[in-house]
């Protein structure tokens, strides 16, 4: 297997199960803790979430879009903790900080060791040097498998054929918008109602294909099972609101109409001006 596969974008990339079972199966270990991240080891901490190692408040400041700012090489899993505790610092002051305390905590999540790829301004290459070592592993894994019977790892004979275009939709733009959306989450659990999914990625139901990214999603209602799915969807086309609504999704083009939606039919409270 070849770098290439890892390089897709969002939670709905090929390969993000892929990055997921690595870091279970593997010797990934917690960068707040140093524990492993097997499953069968975390306890109360099973629980893993997606971690942006170039945090994307940072990375909207410069030259990168959408797509390279939620690399698949951009992900790794953490538990929640150290994911509050790392918020959005560049790896560059991070990292070191995270070796000092886990020594060889860094490579086991595939981390290139090399220090002038924890620079912003050489992100391209950090997300190269990552996909090569993530395919790398993703090899080593396979051949385990196939207890040495490597020929199962050998590309085709034939390139696959190109896959079809696809046209994902909507997206946070940038760090004032994705500033919106954390304190309208933030406003969200203060009323006791679980925290909105912030770019929310919507598959296609028959073909699982990524069709759009919603700012803010809700798939199990605001409250789960008592009120149908939402999305917050800030400035976005018609498009996107065409397809979420046609998903069965409750949309909303702008917080205010959010909240006065969630006091007035979820918390059944008066509005006030």
């Amino acid at each position: 297997m070849e770098g290439g596969r890892f390089t897709g974008w969002s939670l709905g990339a090929r390969f993000y199960p892929v990055l997921y079972l690595l870091t279970r199966m593997g010797e990934a270990r917690d960068w707040g803790t140093g524990l492993p991240l097997k499953s069968s080891l975390l306890g109360r901490m099973n629980r893993l979430e997606v971690h942006h190692i170039f945090p994307k408040a940072q990375l909207y400041k410069g030259p990168y879009k959408r797509p390279e700012v939620n690399a698949l090489a951009n992900f790794c899993f953490l538990t929640k903790d150290t994911n509050l505790q790392i918020r959005d610092r560049l790896p560059e002051a991070y990292f070191p900080e995270i070796e000092a305390n886990h020594p060889g905590a860094l490579a086991s999540q595939w981390i290139p060791m090399e220090p002038e790829l924890w620079q912003v301004e050489n992100y391209r290459d950090f997300l190269a040097a990552r996909q090569e070592l993530l395919a790398a592993e993703t090899n080593k894994r396979m051949a385990e498998l196939l207890h040495g019977d490597t020929r199962w790892l050998e590309g085709p004979i034939k390139p696959p054929a190109a896959p079809r275009p696809v046209t994902v939709v909507g997206g946070i733009t940038g760090e004032a918008e994705e500033d919106a959306l954390v304190a309208l989450n933030d406003w969200v659990e203060a009323q006791g109602l679980p925290r909105g999914q912030m770019s929310f990625d919507y598959t296609d139901p028959d073909t699982g294909e990524q069709r759009a990214v919603f700012d803010l999603g809700g798939p199990d209602g605001v409250q789960e099972g008592l009120s149908q799915p939402v999305a917050v969807l800030l400035n976005e086309g018609e498009e996107a609101l065409a397809l979420a609504s046609s998903a069965g999704f409750r949309c909303f083009a702008d917080i205010e109409a959010f909240k006065a939606y969630v006091i007035k039919e979820v918390l059944r409270e008066p509005l006030t001006a």
